[in-house]
């Protein structure tokens, strides 16, 4: 390695070490950090002082980091929580990728570009940036919630759908020629994807268990990184993403036991590239077109988050979203993404757009997501301005061989009431304050506080807390404290409430496995009386409701594999309902018999 080299490896580590301390600090974000720090070591501005002024390899370089952000990510997710999400990814990914491209379309024809360029410039502006949106969203803790799932599940189909746009490119050319369909490329890449598929399935998970017998860390460190940059190298021969490629084999091993071990050894050359990556982005920023373009600059920038914005909150709340998560989804969204810079590129070569044209664009999709990290610190000063009339959160006093409440409503209640008269200890956590105000009135023992964030479950004394009580009605938040409690508690046995089927699904996902449905006892209690007041006697009534209840608990544990396939719960239901039926007639025929017996 030559001085220079060193000299400018040494610049990236310091602007690094600087940058993501310092954005944290002014409370702009590690990534607006980063993105500030690359202007500064740019080309425009410091670079020319260590000889960097060409950042194109530190870019695609620093694209290795959104690999490996997708090979994590793919841990994170089992592959039947991936094929629970398919409604989304080509539902709503695919609807927020036409609808924002005409719309960008109609607004270029209006601005004079021809049909051809407007529907190339719309498609390629319609895709957001997949290391921006899942950096930010893993910062301020929301990939897990129900928007950051959506988005996440937009952002894969937007990389699915970016290799067909790339190799189409050349049709939007003026006066060119269409591209003959190569359908050996795309069988090859079909095959190189299940290849992928297969090898993960059978033969990582082995490899995994004799790199760890041998007991060598650093050879698991090898055999993570190996597993990304092959695959990776891979798809890319094959004309795929590479980043498509490292998260098909993160969900590959996302059931592996060894799971934990290869992220915590991925996880710092994942922040280090992103860090890189980021910095590049920066340092693209071209302030020479910044200077001379301005006005046009500024305006293509608010049109790209408005339009952006406009359909991604519309189709936020079309699929169920609330306000506020809704508007998170379009600001998380809002921005151009890395694969317009090679669409740009592609359309320069093909003759689609002019050099001046791409110019301005690639900075506009660079200055859309630098306005990303701004645009949800403002967002988060409009929600703090709307609660304001909101205490801080209560630091609840530590302590030891307690239950832990989370959510303190009418299911809550119960539960402490229960443990009161017995003189067991118990600390009550609630989001509400006016839940706490009106209950502490009564002498309870309540704080209010998020049983999501880990600092208040560590001063609650969750490490020494016996059991922890699932309370919580809302079925997001539910999923997103016990994912929380599993993860940093693993040890700390959960008693959940469940409002239906899907949520008791759900949370034996995270693990979670002795759960009540909130409504299912009351309901049972209810009916045993409505079956004796309409003249069935005691027992029978009482064999009927045990008769139901043993077989709908079973039916529930046995649907949990298949309760994402909606054809396979359908077919149990009436399956199921033709069981209970004989399962009935046979308790009535034992009852009767042992009537007839008793009287004889």
């Amino acid at each position: 390695m030559t001085e220079a080299q060193l000299i400018q490896v040494t610049v990236f580590l310091a602007a690094a070490a600087i940058a993501a301390p310092l954005g944290r600090f002014l409370r702009i974000g590690a990534v607006l950090g980063y993105l500030a720090a690359g202007v500064v070591i740019g080309p425009y501005v410091l670079g020319p002082l260590y000889a960097l002024e060409h950042v194109e390899e530190v870019l695609k370089f620093g694209e290795f980091g959104v690999v490996l952000l997708l090979f994590v990510i793919g841990l994170e997710l089992r592959p039947i929580r991936l094929w629970s999400m398919r409604s989304a990814i080509f539902g709503l990914g695919a609807a927020q990728l036409v609808l924002t491209a005409l719309v960008l379309a109609a607004i270029g024809l209006v601005f004079g570009l021809t049909l051809a360029q407007a529907l190339f410039i719309g498609l390629a502006l319609s895709l957001s940036s997949t290391a921006f949106a899942l950096q930010v969203l893993e910062e301020k803790g929301e990939l897990t919630t129900r928007h950051g799932r959506l988005a996440f599940s937009v952002l894969l189909f937007q990389d699915l759908a970016a290799i067909p746009l790339i190799a189409l490119a050349p049709l939007f050319a003026l006066g060119g020629e269409e591209p003959s369909m190569d359908f050996r490329s795309a069988g090859l890449a079909i095959l190189t994807i299940a290849a992928v598929i297969v090898v993960g399935r059978f033969l990582l998970k082995r490899l995994y268990q004799l790199v760890a017998a041998m007991g060598v860390r650093e050879a698991m460190t090898a055999t993570a990184l190996l597993t990304v940059v092959g695959v990776a190298l891979l798809m890319e021969e094959v004309g795929l993403s590479a980043a498509l490629g490292s998260f098909i084999a993160g969900a590959l091993l996302a059931d592996s036991e060894y799971r934990h071990q290869i992220e915590a050894d991925i996880a710092p050359f994942e922040g280090l590239l992103l860090a890189v990556f980021f910095m590049a982005v920066g340092m693209s920023i071209d302030l020479s077109v910044l200077v001379a373009r301005p006005v046009a600059l500024v305006l293509i920038v608010a049109l790209l988050i408005a339009v952006k914005f406009a359909v991604l909150y519309g189709l936020g709340s079309w699929w169920g979203l609330k306000s506020a998560p809704a508007r998170r989804l379009a600001i998380v969204l809002s921005q151009g993404g890395e694969f317009a810079f090679v669409l740009f590129s592609v359309g320069l070569f093909e003759g689609v757009i002019g050099r001046d044209v791409a110019s301005l664009l690639t900075l506009a999709v660079t200055l859309s997501m630098a306005a990303t990290p701004l645009l949800l610190l403002a967002d988060d000063m409009f929600i703090r301005m709307r609660t304001s009339t909101v205490p801080d959160y209560e630091m609840p006093p530590e302590a030891e061989q307690h239950v832990i409440i989370a959510g303190f409503g009418r299911f809550g209640q119960i539960v402490a009431r229960v443990l009161r008269a017995r003189h067991i200890p118990f600390t009550a956590l609630d989001t509400s304050s006016a839940q706490v105000d009106f209950v502490k009135r009564y002498g309870a023992t309540i704080y209010f506080g998020d049983a999501g964030r880990i600092d208040i479950l560590r001063a609650a004394g969750a490490e020494k807390a016996t059991s922890f009580v699932l309370a919580i009605r809302d079925v997001e938040d539910s999923l997103r404290i016990a994912e929380m409690v599993r993860k940093n508690f693993p040890d700390l046995p959960i008693y959940a409430r469940a409002r239906d089927r899907t949520h008791v699904h759900k949370l034996m996902d995270l693990g979670v496995t002795i759960i009540e449905r909130e409504m299912f006892l009351a309901a049972l209690d209810l009916t045993g009386k409505l079956l004796r007041g309409l003249g069935l006697k005691p027992k029978e009534a009482k064999t009927l409701i045990e008769t139901f209840k043993r077989h709908d608990q079973e039916r529930l544990f046995n649907e949990y594999e298949d309760y994402t396939d909606e054809e396979k719960m359908r077919a149990n239901a009436l399956t199921a309902a033709v069981e209970l039926q004989e399962l009935f007639a046979r308790d009535i025929e034992a009852l009767e018999d042992g009537s007839s017996s008793d009287e004889t």
